[in-house]
């Protein structure tokens, strides 16, 4: 089979591109300066018909082109994603989209998953918290094989960090909790004793994040 190039890429994604999607994902808080409008699914069909390829991930990630980064994330290669390129990834986030889509499809399956929530939620960096903590909720989904007790190693960094009043961070931070919280048994109880500390703090990041968890965890 030929191998594709970031312009046969393009050339298939035209027929889908789409104005109307392009101010839909505006209004969802998605930055389109650089989108061309292509619903999600059409980019998933591409991506699998092309299959892994962590070289070319790497040429699409390099475009300034919306598609071609979450074609990236589609397409990379967990085994052979490098710590240095998933810093340098997701240094680089613009959008919250972009951010959910690496980690859930790509940064979560690496022998780096666990590694990075520490190092990322610390980061002063709105989206680079943000993917510290989303990595947190899609590995409490996602890695069947953890411990319940790794899990409880992310709970201070979900106190400390539940006062962050910039809304794409608090809403990663509250979906950790929540997924964590949904994990087991063991892991609900904690969480909700969590999210109950969280709720006296005053900050109106930290109320909110406990009442949203405390709600579909109680």
């Amino acid at each position: 089979m030929p191998k594709w190039s970031e312009n046969d890429i393009l050339a298939e994604l035209r027929p889908f591109t789409s104005e109307k999607n392009r101010e839909g994902m505006a209004r969802f808080g998605i930055a389109s300066e650089t989108a061309l409008g292509v619903p999600i699914p059409a980019l998933r069909g591409l991506a699998k018909r092309i299959g892994r390829d962590h070289a070319l991930a790497g040429r699409l990630w390099a475009r300034d082109v919306h598609e071609l980064k979450l074609l990236a994330c589609f397409m990379d290669e967990p085994a052979k994603v490098t710590e240095k390129q998933m810093d340098r990834w997701t240094a680089g986030f613009y959008s919250w989209d972009v951010c959910d889509q690496c980690c859930s499809n790509l940064w979560d399956k690496t022998s780096f998953a666990w590694k990075k929530p520490f190092e990322w939620s610390k980061s002063e960096k709105e989206f680079v918290r943000r993917a510290g903590f989303v990595m947190m909720a899609c590995l409490a989904v996602h890695d069947k094989k953890a411990d319940d007790k790794d899990f409880i190693k992310f709970f201070p960094l979900i106190r400390k960090y539940s006062t962050d009043e910039r809304n794409f961070v608090r809403k990663a931070v509250n979906w950790a909790l929540r997924q964590i919280g949904k994990r087991s048994p063991m892991l609900r109880k904690e969480a909700i004793k969590v999210a109950r500390q969280i709720g006296s703090i005053d900050s109106k990041s930290a109320r909110w994040i406990a009442s949203d968890a405390l709600r579909e965890l109680v």
